[in-house]
């Protein structure tokens, strides 16, 4: 793997962006933040795969934006990008996240996060067409003791 091109870098820059942004902030609207994804996408993670439709990521979008506002979440910042070249029309992309969350503002815990993403390349744009999430979001957020355990 080798570092991001610029093309991928502004891409995450921009998805950054975009997911820090407040939901009152055109940036940080559902329909700009599902821009970044085809119209239909796999979403990977520990507990399985599934077909995703940009239609019910949108509808599902603001729902999960203010459950990880209520656990205190504040930002997603992207640490490092490795970029693989795929064939002429596809990009894999692992991003190293730090997520950072505020329960009590003068003690801010701050989680370690990855995730692999395959893109296609439309030209000069790009839509992620694959996600896989390395860890499972909500039991991170049990482990740093922002959500009860489950028994």
């Amino acid at each position: 793997m080798k570092q991001a091109s610029d093309i991928v870098r502004k891409f995450f820059e921009d998805y950054e962006r975009s997911i820090n942004a407040s939901a009152s902030d055109s940036e940080g609207s559902p329909e700009v933040i599902a821009s970044r994804y085809s119209d239909s996408f796999m979403f990977a993670g520990p507990q399985g795969a599934q077909v995703v439709k940009k239609e019910d990521f949108l509808k599902a979008l603001p729902k999960r934006q203010w459950f990880f506002k209520t656990i205190g979440l504040t930002s997603s910042t992207i640490q490092s990008l490795e970029e693989t070249r795929l064939d002429n029309n596809y990009v894999m992309v692992k991003a190293y996240w730090n997520i950072r969350f505020e329960k009590e503002a003068e003690q801010p815990i701050v989680a370690e996060t990855s995730a692999t993403y395959i893109l296609r390349q439309e030209e000069s744009s790009l839509r992620i067409v694959f996600q896989l999430d390395h860890q499972d979001l909500m039991k991170t957020a049990q482990d740093l003791g922002l959500l009860p355990a489950k028994d």
